[in-house]
């Protein structure tokens, strides 16, 4: 047996530096039992820019409906649509027997013709309102179907001339006469024939064929607002309009501020109707020729004609403003034009509307 350096044998001096680096072996193990492992590195990623998102589109209101108005006057219905009924135009008397007048209040629109011997008769439309009782109601005359054809309504009148009769058809417009037998007609015994025919714009509404129970085209265009109509916006003044339809007619237009009308007279007496005097929103005075027919009424006057269809000047009176205006009709069956002397559309404020027919050369018109 070897001895090493120091006395102790050689082997047994091997075996504990054996042992010596066995236990270090273990206790270096022993140490990383159970511990962590080290936490992984991670490396920031550079900041990137997150495009902002785009607002919403702001939510559009709903435009407001437009208001269903009447055809014949343009105010408000108060309805979704326009009641399906016809325009109904009554020809009524303007004599002094057949003074003071029923229903012409009622009216959207009326007509102011010269007949025989220089008196006038009215062609009055009813749409908006259907009253019970108008009158003096009369015959028909040649102008007639040219004024009432554009609206595809129905005409009430007392009878007339066949060839009167006849050209009324003709226009493709429904006749509803007293002389026929028609419903709605009765006399009154206040007055002496023949001024005391009166009818029911109910009843002869009601007589309308299938094809004409529907509201009638408008005839004339009309602002959204009173007060915005190409005369009310105009610069001239129209607070008179003194209108001489011949010898034995003259028709005057007031303006009366407080209620935003016209007040109407014959001659300087005040055309009442129906306890009231007669008013208008908007007053058309035209200007337009007149012939003599070959026909005559039973005294034997002539009978004279309107001619509606061609061209004239005019001038539109509404809350107290004048305009110039030039009226045009292409047929008997289309509706009358206007414009102003420039050729722009004219409009007028809502409510009825008064139309005065003057012979063109025997008539006349002064507006101040």
């Amino acid at each position: 047996m070897l001895i090493t350096p120091g006395g102790a044998p050689r082997g047994a001096r091997t075996g504990a530096v054996g042992a010596l680096v066995a236990l270090a072996l273990l206790a270096t193990s022993a140490c990383g039992v159970g511990e962590p492992a080290a936490p992984p590195t991670v490396t920031a990623a550079p900041d990137v820019a997150v495009p902002k998102a785009a607002p919403p589109d702001p939510v559009k209101p709903k435009p407001k409906p437009k208001p269903v108005v009447w055809p014949l006057n343009g105010r408000p219905t108060g309805t979704t649509k326009v009641p399906a009924r016809p325009a109904v135009a009554v020809k009524i008397e303007n004599s002094v027997q057949a003074r003071p007048q029923t229903g012409l209040q009622k009216a959207d629109i009326v007509w102011e013709q010269v007949v025989e011997g220089g008196i006038t008769r009215y062609v009055a439309v009813y749409q908006s309102t259907l009253p019970g009782t108008v009158g003096p109601v009369r015959s028909v005359r040649p102008m007639d179907p040219a004024i009432v054809a554009p609206m595809r309504g129905i005409l009430a009148y007392s009878g007339g001339q066949p060839p009167f009769i006849r050209a009324v058809g003709k226009a493709k417009v429904q006749s509803v006469t007293m002389d026929s037998g028609d419903p709605g007609f009765r006399r009154s015994g206040d007055r002496a024939a023949p001024h005391n025919v009166y009818g029911s714009v109910k009843t002869f509404a009601k007589q309308a064929s299938k094809s004409r129970a529907t509201p009638p085209p408008a005839q004339f265009s009309y602002a959204a607002k009173v007060g915005r109509g190409t005369a009310a916006t105009n610069d001239r003044t129209g607070h008179v309009a003194d209108v001489r339809l011949s010898p034995a007619q003259r028709t005057v237009w007031r303006w009366k501020a407080k209620t935003k009308t016209y007040a109407r007279y014959d001659g300087s007496r005040p055309s009442i109707s129906s306890g009231s005097q007669l008013r208008a929103r908007n007053v058309l005075i035209l200007s337009v020729q007149m012939k003599n027919t070959k026909y005559r009424d039973p005294s034997g006057a002539p009978v004279p004609e309107t001619q509606m269809v061609g061209r004239g000047k005019g001038v539109l009176l509404t809350r107290g403003k004048a305009l110039n205006v030039v009226w045009s009709k292409k047929k008997t069956g289309k509706k009358l034009v206007l414009t102003t002397r420039g050729g722009d559309p004219v409009t007028l404020d809502p409510g009825n509307l008064w139309v005065e027919l003057v012979p063109r050369g025997s008539g006349s018109w002064r507006v101040r």
